[in-house]
């Protein structure tokens, strides 16, 4: 079989809606309506969702507990400050290296776009149009959140957790990804390169043995990935996990 075929069938197999049961996509249908508060629930689950699965899903679903509890939901909780009084400060780790006090100024950030405009979506959007179609998004997110340290920073960086964070929100009639921006095109998404994906694609021969986790090396896998998905390269983040769960791709030919 060749390896495009392979791939294919791969993402068929695990982009599904049992894909969410033990994944962080599983925060985005928390709330079951109300755009604002999906994409903070969805933005917050992705800015935590690195390391150990059975450690970080619980911190995600602390917050949103609370905020649920508090407020009613995490947008209301966010916009009038809320937060301030139901999570606690101080430089005790919350989660990983990350304090309670760095919690706070990602909370604190979140809630002034949330009061800006109606939802982060219209408030990216409308970042986006007037930096110029041709800037990445990834590069307009980053950039709102200037003294957060929990959202990724830098242009050479491959920034995997907003990436991830756009494919759900982008790419379309997916049971898994919620499209909910259709002014964005699924063709300029990048695959999220986290270390799982960096080690399938080197095997692969899709990047080189030495590649790092950067933006080159995500643009690289992700436009030998187009070439697979035209106009949707991000699907294959679906297909180069279920190598690692069907236990890799052997007897195959190149793409």
């Amino acid at each position: 079989m060749k390896l495009k075929e392979q791939l294919i069938f791969l993402a068929n197999k695990y982009e599904t809606p049992s894909f969410c049961d033990e994944d962080p996509s599983q925060f985005l249908r928390w709330y079951k309506k109300d755009q604002a508060n999906i994409e903070a629930a969805s933005f917050i689950a992705a800015m935590l969702a690195f390391g150990n699965r059975k450690q970080f899903i619980p911190k995600i679903s602390f917050i949103l507990e609370a905020a649920d509890n508090s407020a009613g939901d995490i947008s209301s909780w966010l916009k009038n400050g809320a937060y301030k009084r139901d999570f606690p400060g101080g430089s005790k780790k919350y989660y990983r290296f990350y304090s309670y006090d760095d919690l706070q100024i990602f909370f604190e950030e979140l809630a002034g776009i949330l009061n800006s405009e109606k939802s982060m979506g219209e408030y990216f959007r409308k970042k986006w149009q007037e930096a110029g179609t041709s800037t990445h998004l990834a590069d307009i997110i980053s950039q709102s959140f200037p003294k957060s340290s929990l959202v990724p920073k830098g242009k050479s960086s491959a920034n995997k957790r907003i990436h991830m964070f756009l494919r759900w929100m982008v790419r379309q009639n997916s049971p898994v990804d919620l499209g909910l921006w259709k002014w964005y095109p699924q063709s300029n998404l990048l695959i999220p390169l986290d270390v799982h994906v960096m080690q399938e694609g080197q095997k692969l021969g899709l990047i080189a043995e030495k590649a790092t986790a950067s933006r080159k090396t995500a643009i690289e896998l992700t436009t030998k990935m187009n070439e697979i998905f035209p106009g949707d390269p991000a699907r294959a983040d679906y297909a180069l996990f279920g190598i690692g769960v069907d236990g890799g791709v052997t007897g195959v030919s190149p793409v």
